[in-house]
């Protein structure tokens, strides 16, 4: 369980770091709070508010999905400590690619990332694996 939680930490660790980028990134390119984004025009015209906009889009996506990963995550560390975590680790390793890929300014350079939602998908089937096993067991 130990690796699980380690896991689990490290994680919440990247979304911090993703914040702060957005934070850094936001005094460089001027997009005053409370706007979560600079508009379209803007971007597009200042080369900074684009960049912005990505650090921002790829801390948004990762928080979009991360409760779901979490508690999949530990749910599924409880039964199976190591692959739980082995699948963490991709998950995180793939949102690590995601943003380095999506913040050079060209956004299709996020699929670089992509191989992440493999950590994702196998945390769900394991997930799934041990909701089988408990029902099975009980009946």
């Amino acid at each position: 369980m130990t690796s699980t939680v380690a896991t689990a930490v490290v994680s919440s660790l990247l979304t911090v770091f993703l914040g702060s980028k957005v934070t850094n990134f936001r005094k460089i390119a001027q997009v005053p709070l409370p706007f979560l984004y600079a508009d379209q025009a803007d971007a597009m015209q200042d080369h900074n508010k684009y960049l912005f906009n990505c650090y921002q889009r790829v801390h948004q996506n990762t928080l979009e999905g991360f409760s779901a990963y979490l508690v999949l995550l530990l749910f599924c560390g409880v039964w199976y400590p190591i692959p739980a975590a082995v699948l963490g680790d991709i998950w995180i390793l793939g949102r690590i690619f995601y943003y380095r890929g999506y913040t050079t300014g060209d956004p299709h350079k996020r699929m670089h990332g992509a191989f992440g939602h493999l950590g994702e998908f196998g945390l769900m089937a394991l997930a799934g694996k041990i909701a089988y096993d408990l029902i099975v067991s009980t009946a």
